[in-house]
């Protein structure tokens, strides 16, 4: 009996001791996915897509965005919904992937979500960029108009090859858009933020699905992606916000209940993480999918070491003097 008691406290003991992670999904209460992420004065904003298919549902049901905030990616607060897809007026529906920056403009900081809905006259999904002056939004449509339409672009046939919008705001303030099923695109944004700066660029990359998404680190720029079907995540390195890309291969591997996999990496309190989408949850699967965060390790080299998904999550990692 003793024995047991002081294994039962040794364990206990060591519990304790543990430092306090996030456990992956992140948010049992819903089902979410296509995570983007902003980092700002110590917190982390990390903004999803709210998935509310019914069990044995064969389509997406995603009408809103959520999002919610940590001081040290383990506690999470639930801001609700910033922004639903027809608070677009010119939208039909759909709360597809999304992304955010934030951009001093006219003197005054300002926050942008790019998101994909289907457009209510032109054919197709759209992208739409709104605005609000706090990351928690609420967001309201900054054009009146989508910022893109299925028929600008022509490279394919289908109706869905122009999703998941990926900013990126250079060094020299330059904006970039990276977005796309099936074939890659990116396009240059003005100062404004809500206008097109040039020509909508098509970039030639093998194998490649949805899911872009741009990063620099220590002066290179990592350019990350969903390939084949289902999905892993794949990245290149290159130069420049626009490449040339060099194919370095496979950052996370398939997920088991969804096809789909969606990634967004950032820094945050001198570490490096990748937040996620799989299917984890009770009830998951394809049209019911749940965000997960996970620490992420570069090489000496530059190169990503390959990222297992866990249940456990990240360690703690608390900001001084954010708070909640």
């Amino acid at each position: 009996m003793k024995t047991c008691i002081a294994a039962a406290l040794a364990a206990a003991l060591a519990f304790a001791g543990a430092p306090s992670r996030a456990a992956n999904p992140l948010f049992p209460q819903l089902y979410t996915a296509d995570p983007a992420v902003l980092v700002e004065n110590g917190r982390a904003y990390l903004y999803v897509g709210h998935d509310e298919a019914e069990p044995g549902g064969k389509d997406f049901v995603m009408n809103e965005w959520r999002v919610f905030s940590s001081c040290d990616l383990t506690h999470w607060t639930d801001h609700g919904a910033p922004m639903k897809a027809l608070d677009f007026k010119w939208a039909k529906g759909r709360a597809w992937a999304s992304d955010i920056t934030r951009r001093v403009v006219d003197g005054k900081p300002a926050y942008f979500f790019y998101a994909t809905v289907e457009h209510g006259s032109i054919p197709g999904f759209a992208i739409g960029v709104a605005r609000s002056d706090s990351p928690l939004g609420p967001f309201t449509d900054a054009r009146g108009s989508a910022l893109i339409t299925n028929d600008m672009t022509t490279q394919t046939d289908i109706a869905w090859d122009d999703i998941d919008p990926a900013i990126f705001v250079d060094d020299d303030g330059q904006a970039y858009l990276y977005f796309g099923n099936t074939v890659l695109k990116y396009v240059k944004l003005k100062g404004s933020m809500t206008e097109l700066a040039g020509p909508i660029n098509a970039v030639a990359v093998k194998d490649f699905t949805e899911a872009s998404y741009l990063h620099k680190h220590r002066g290179t720029y990592y350019l990350s992606y969903s390939q084949h079907f289902p999905e892993e995540t794949a990245y290149m390195t290159g130069p420049s916000a626009i490449g040339p890309w060099t194919p370095r291969g496979v950052i996370m591997a398939r997920n088991e209940k969804t096809p789909t996999i969606h990634q967004a990496i950032f820094e945050f309190n001198g570490k490096s993480y990748i937040a996620y989408h799989n299917a984890k949850l009770p009830g998951g699967g394809e049209f019911r999918r749940s965000v997960a965060i996970e620490e992420l390790h570069y090489n000496a080299d530059g190169t990503i070491r390959f990222v297992p998904q866990t249940d456990a999550g990240p360690a703690a990692n608390p900001s001084p003097g954010c708070k909640g």
